[in-house]
């Protein structure tokens, strides 16, 4: 990272495939004092009853992809798109711009000289992400260690984590899309942390260095 050609962005992108560690290092800059919009909380906000997904997902499903108490059945839309490209074109074309709307909302909070941080999973598959914030960071690490880290904290075999990550952008397009990379891909913390503070340091280099944070992957 050359800190001549690396000016503090007003807006940063943060992704990163499931298993690569974006949730910690979207703690850790939050701990150093960045606004973070996190566009998974939003969106389990919309698809909560009453949220505002839930009239038109209703819609266009039906009530089968509801729970009892009116909340999206999660589990049921997950395994549903995963069978149906269109119900995964016609969920995103519901959701994506209601998420859109409130993370620029949230994001209209922070003040002039607080850096913005969209946490977004998806940033690389949407052409309208890259377009709203000055540098994309993508969190990298090999497929390999996503399988095994996402096994270890969910459960889920090797085959239903590959699928999963079946329906996220490759590594390969992750990495295209970057102008920030950070690698996470060694057991612990200190690593990630390091590279962190030294990126921080040249975003903010009168800064003083932070405690190590203890997010889990």
């Amino acid at each position: 990272m050359d800190g001549a050609r690396l000016p503090r962005p007003r807006r940063l992108g943060l992704t990163g495939g499931i298993g690569s560690g974006k949730s910690t290092v979207a703690a850790w800059l939050r701990e150093r004092g960045a606004h973070v919009v996190d566009t998974d909380a939003i969106s389990r906000q919309l698809t909560q009853p009453g949220g505002a997904g839930i009239a038109p997902i209703r819609a266009a499903f039906g009530e089968a992809v509801l729970t009892a108490d009116g909340a999206l059945d999660r589990e049921r839309m997950r395994e549903r798109v995963f069978r149906d490209p269109q119900s995964k074109a016609m969920l995103e074309a519901i959701l994506h711009p209601l998420i859109g709307e409130e993370a620029l909302r949230q994001a209209a909070q922070a003040p002039p000289d607080q850096m913005v941080v969209f946490d977004v999973p998806l940033l690389v598959e949407s052409r309208v992400w890259r377009t709203r914030v000055d540098q994309v960071l993508v969190v990298d690490c090999s497929t390999e260690r996503q399988v095994l880290r996402v096994k270890q904290r969910s459960g889920l075999s090797e085959a239903a984590v590959r699928a999963i990550m079946a329906q996220q952008a490759s590594r390969l397009q992750r990495l295209s899309a970057a102008d920030i990379i950070v690698a996470n891909d060694t057991d612990g913390l200190a690593d990630l942390h390091a590279a962190l503070e030294a990126l921080w340091r040249l975003w903010h280099p009168m800064h003083p260095p932070a405690a190590a944070a203890s997010s889990a992957f």
